[in-house]
């Protein structure tokens, strides 16, 4: 059996990046880490969780990125706030994590563990 791996995109300082950090190590789980800072995450990956949970429910609505982009104002495609969403990760509720066939966003603790359960 192969250990376990989750494929995490997130930001270092996001404290819910780095509580998925946490879980998965203590389970010794191998994490594929994606610093959003560094490389945006590529258009396919993101489609893969805008189609499972909608756009909406990627976007971090609390967020001082969200209210410094004036998305909730601006009229623009779906199209246009992914690409606004690659430039500027913190409008997005990180981490996203992929596991097997799993995928979540944000804090969720009950989705990782779904992940290891495969």
């Amino acid at each position: 059996m192969t250990a376990p791996q989750v494929q995490m995109f997130g930001l270092k300082k996001s404290a819910a990046t780095r509580a998925a950090e946490r879980f998965f190590k203590e389970r010794k789980v191998k994490i594929h880490f994606v610093d959003l800072k560094e490389r945006p995450i590529a258009k396919g990956e993101l489609a893969r969780f805008v189609q499972k949970f909608g756009l909406n429910a990627l976007l971090d609505l609390e967020g001082k990125a969200y209210e410094r982009s004036n998305l909730a104002y601006l009229r623009t495609t779906e199209e246009g706030i992914i690409a606004r969403v690659m430039e500027t990760p913190e409008l997005l509720r990180l981490p996203l994590v992929r596991g097997g066939k799993v995928l979540t966003v944000g804090e969720d603790p009950e989705g990782w563990a779904r992940m290891l359960e495969g």
